[in-house]
């Protein structure tokens, strides 16, 4: 799957409200989504303002056949960070933070 398809397809996942966060350790630092600091709507933002050069992707360390999605956007001045996979049909956050953190 390649980068506009990655992104169309998290942002529908987002859009009806099909995903959930993997269970991590400092989700106050490291997924703000989770804990509820950013709405759907900015997550979303941050998605629609990533570019292709601002994506990497990745085998999951413990689940080597699936894919891991890296967006690190640029918005209102400040980087981001945000980490998912998809599990069929949902996707699955692991991060979602400012990047420096």
């Amino acid at each position: 799957m390649g980068f506009s398809e990655v992104k169309r397809k998290v942002i529908e996942c987002i859009e009806n409200g099909a995903y959930d966060h993997e269970v991590r350790c400092n989700i106050d630092v490291k997924n703000l989504f989770q804990c509820g600091q950013l709405t759907d709507e900015f997550v979303v933002g941050l998605i629609k303002a990533t570019r292709g050069n601002e994506y990497d992707v990745s085998p999951h360390h413990q689940a080597p056949t699936v894919d891991v999605h890296v967006f690190k956007p640029f918005k209102d001045g400040k980087q981001w960070y945000v980490k998912f996979y998809f599990v069929e049909p949902d996707v699955m956050f692991i991060s979602v933070h400012e990047s420096g953190v």
